[in-house]
Parts: C-alpha cells; sequence; structure tokens
C-alpha cells in the first residue's frame, strides 16, 4: 500500500474527518496518513483501542514511537496517559493493551536501524521558554531527527526551518499555516526545502513537531 508516499509534497489532513478502518486485531482501528507497505510498513496513523482490547506481542523491527492523545496505553513495561511520548527502537518487544481504552498518534519503521534508546516522557515535564509565547520541550533528537513539544500563546508565531522536513499534529488549540485552519488533530506535513510559518489562534496551541527525519523516508527493509 502506497499512501502519500510524495515526500517532495504539502500535506495536510485534517484527521478526525478521517473514518475509522479495522486493523488486523479486534477493538482496534486506525486512520492512516502515509504509508509504505502493507502490514509491515513505514507508517503513521492515528490508532485508536477499545477498552479491553489489545495487540499480540510483537517485535518492533524498524522501531515504534508514540504519543498518548486520549485515555491510557498499557504494556508490559507500564501505563502511559494522554500526554506521554514513548520510543521503542528496532529490537523492541510489547504487548500493547488498554483496559479503558486510548487513541494514540504512531510511526512505525522511522528509526535509525542502530538506535536502542528506549523510553517515555511526559511531555509537558520539561517544557522551556523561547520567548515570544513560544516554549519547547525537546523529546528526542539525534543526528537525523529532532521531535519536540510546543506550546503557543494566542496569537503566536512559530517559525522552523529544517532541511530535511517537518511534521506536526495540532494536540489542542487552533493554528494557521498557508492559509489553511488547523484545529485539533490536524496533521501537517511539509517537505526538505520548505519553511513552516504557523500562526496560533486566540485560544493559543500545543502540538508535537518533528524536523530533519523526511530526508530518510523509505520502505522497511524486512
Amino acid at each position: 500500500m502506497e499512501l502519500n508516499t510524495d515526500f517532495s509534497q504539502r500535506v495536510l489532513i485534517q484527521t478526525e474527518d478521517l473514518p475509522w478502518t479495522a486493523s488486523p486485531s479486534a477493538g482496534v482501528e486506525r486512520r492512516m496518513l502515509d504509508r509504505i507497505g502493507g502490514e509491515v510498513a513505514r507508517a503513521t496513523s492515528i490508532v485508536r483501542f477499545a477498552p479491553g482490547h489489545s495487540f499480540d506481542a510483537h517485535t518492533h523491527g524498524g522501531g515504534e514511537e508514540f504519543v498518548v492523545l486520549e485515555g491510557v496505553f498499557q504494556d508490559e513495561h507500564g501505563d502511559y496517559p494522554a500526554g506521554t511520548y514513548v520510543r521503542n527502537p528496532p529490537a523492541t518487544r510489547h504487548t500493547p493493551r488498554s483496559d479503558a481504552g486510548c487513541t494514540i498518534f504512531v510511526k512505525l519503521w522511522q528509526f535509525d536501524p542502530g538506535d536502542r534508546d528506549q523510553f517515555s516522557k511526559d511531555m509537558t515535564a520539561a517544557l522551556q521558554p523561547e520567548g515570544h509565547g513560544i516554549a519547547r520541550a525537546v523529546l528526542h533528537a539525534d543526528a537525523r531527527e529532532t521531535a519536540s513539544y510546543l506550546t503557543l500563546a494566542p496569537g503566536a508565531v512559530l517559525i522552523e526551518d529544517a532541511p530535511g522536513g517537518i511534521e506536526l499534529l495540532i494536540l489542542q488549540g487552533e493554528a494557521r499555516e498557508a492559509g489553511d485552519a488547523l484545529r485539533a488533530g490536524s496533521w501537517l506535513r511539509l517537505p526538505a526545502g520548505r519553511a513552516l510559518s504557523l500562526t496560533a489562534g486566540p485560544e493559543g496551541a500545543r502540538l508535537w513537531i518533528k524536523t530533519g527525519h523526511l530526508a530518510h523516508a523509505s520502505a522497511p527493509q524486512v
């Protein structure tokens, strides 16, 4: 399967307008945003676990990172409430579930093959003010990518210019970019060479953002 695989193009998706589609595991549904491959895929998705449902135990050959958007995600390593950022690098194994139900934003097969840094973080814990109404918590940074959590005060303007592309998900509030309105759940991907200029709405905005990684986009090597 190929979905939004032209990484030279700007893509904006209002994810809450997408239908939920079934996954191979009963009680787990997803909204696909980009994908290269079948069930083993370089993929970006919104995934929803119904209460009491799970996936079978599996190993992440290409790594997995996710943000818990609603509810509590669980596995044998712990419970991860909304607002948690998790990285499970290549070769890690777990059995995901959610007793009460949850929704996550998840990216698969987008790691450096040699990455072995497994962790989870409360995204709000390390926020640092940058000035002009913007605060940022760097969640992960290496030679190929940086993932961060940002808060924007009403009317604040975020300018980002990353050579390896930009991707973001609006978690709360509203903003505008290139004349488009972004609301909670909006997913935006900008190609390498295109700068981001995002203006927060009257209630401000909170977002997850990643830069640099699109230069490495490719199908899984399995």
